[in-house]
């Protein structure tokens, strides 16, 4: 209770003192019994008044909300843990098949926790890859090495790389994914040359109508050339076609964003695809620099994607994780397809997009239109086939996606 307050008190005293001794009849034995009397009652009043107000502070005191407690800084949080938990189920499913023509391969299949060990994939290999080097490779349970040594041996006998589903014709986006790995773990610069030439000549319009018209597998090349062939001349080009394939969306101001086709019909818009845009067109700002029109595409792609009223964002339609198929006309049998099933994690996307540059020119959002970290947290689930799983926290997908370059 401060100064004032207790002024109040003594002079509530005072007055019952004063009172009492004007009041009290003459018949009180003499002048000092009056004066007793009057002083021990404005004494107990003044006392009973300052515990009342004591007491009143006190439960003010205690229902007002105190400051947020200070996170422990001695706990490891959740990232550490799924680095740890990454590196663990790479090592324990990691494959080893001595293959009677390609020799002793180390990796992984297209999905971890298969029913069966099954031959290394070049797919689930060059993830594995990428998540090797963004932990560090901590131990001396895996080797990189090896992993290197097992993607040229995958390579298929015209050059390039396919997945399981897509035979023996080398396909861009799997092509690509494997160069980024082998780039990545320093693979010598004349040697990727010319599977990236490969690549470059297989990955046009007239020859491969569907993979140029996805966003999906030609954002997947534009970042696996951008590590492999920084240089290449394909570079421009595919840029230019991914921005010139944005879309307007006019429940979003008409902000740009991408759909899974960059050719008419395009389709819906899709926070995957848009995420996935935003990220190769800040990679290829990196390398190449940008236009205006290249710039406010990949800007207006990461407002859009801040601009989502859902709420609460652990039910976010924009979170959906979403499966994709590649469906092309097989090499040796032009009347029949294949098909490469994706399954995204879009959450993961969406994270790095909102980490690009792009990001810190963007306006803030407030309220419903802030994306926390809660409703992420949420959907963390593994993704699948698109690059080696597991199920549960030690997702290996999760540590590749959210921690660091991977792809």
């Amino acid at each position: 209770m401060g100064w004032l307050g207790g002024l109040g008190c003594a002079a509530a005293g005072y007055g019952v003192f004063q009172f009492l001794f004007g009041v009290l009849p003459d018949s009180v034995t003499g002048t000092p019994a009056k004066y007793v009397i009057a002083g021990v009652s404005g004494l107990g009043t003044a006392a009973a008044a300052w515990l009342a107000a004591a007491l009143v502070r006190a439960r003010a005191t205690a229902s007002a909300p105190g400051p947020a407690p200070i996170p422990s800084t001695t706990a490891p949080g959740p990232l550490p843990q799924i680095f740890t938990g990454a590196y663990d189920t790479l090592a324990d499913q990691v494959t080893v098949v001595d293959d009677p023509v390609r020799g002793q391969l180390t990796g992984w299949s297209h999905s971890l926790g298969e029913a069966t060990p099954v031959r290394p994939t070049p797919v689930g290999t060059a993830y594995g890859l990428h998540i090797m080097l963004d932990l560090g490779v901590p131990d001396g349970r895996l080797s990189t090495g090896d992993l290197v040594d097992t993607l040229w041996r995958l390579r298929l006998p015209d050059g390039g790389w396919s997945a399981r589903s897509q035979g023996t014709a080398a396909r861009p986006e799997v092509t690509a994914l494997v160069l980024g790995a082998l780039a990545r773990a320093g693979a010598p610069r004349d040697r990727l040359a010319a599977e990236v030439a490969l690549c470059e000549a297989g990955f046009t319009p007239e020859l491969d109508r569907t993979g140029r018209e996805l966003t999906h597998v030609v954002t997947t090349v534009l970042r696996g050339l951008l590590r492999a062939a920084p240089r290449s001349a394909a570079l421009p080009l595919l840029r230019e076609a991914l921005v010139g394939g944005a879309i307007t969306d006019p429940q979003r101001d008409h902000r740009r964003c991408w759909s899974h086709r960059l050719v008419p019909v395009h389709g819906r818009p899709s926070s995957l695809h848009t995420a996935q845009a935003v990220v190769a067109l800040d990679r290829a700002a990196r390398v190449l620099g940008e236009s205006a029109n290249a710039r406010a595409a990949r800007e207006d792609g990461v407002r859009w994607l801040l601009a989502c009223a859902d709420e609460p964002h652990d039910t976010c339609l924009d979170l959906e994780n979403l499966r994709e198929e590649v469906r092309r006309p097989r090499a040796d049998d032009p009347s029949r397809h294949e098909v490469l099933n994706v399954r995204h994690f879009t959450a993961s996307w969406i994270v790095r997009a909102l980490l690009t540059r792009a990001r810190a020119s963007s306006p803030a959002r407030t309220g419903s239109r802030r994306r926390g970290g809660s409703g992420w947290t949420a959907r963390s689930q593994p993704c699948g086939r698109d690059r080696p799983t597991a199920s549960g926290p030690g997702c290996a997908t999760t540590a590749a996606s959210c921690a660091g370059p991977c792809g």
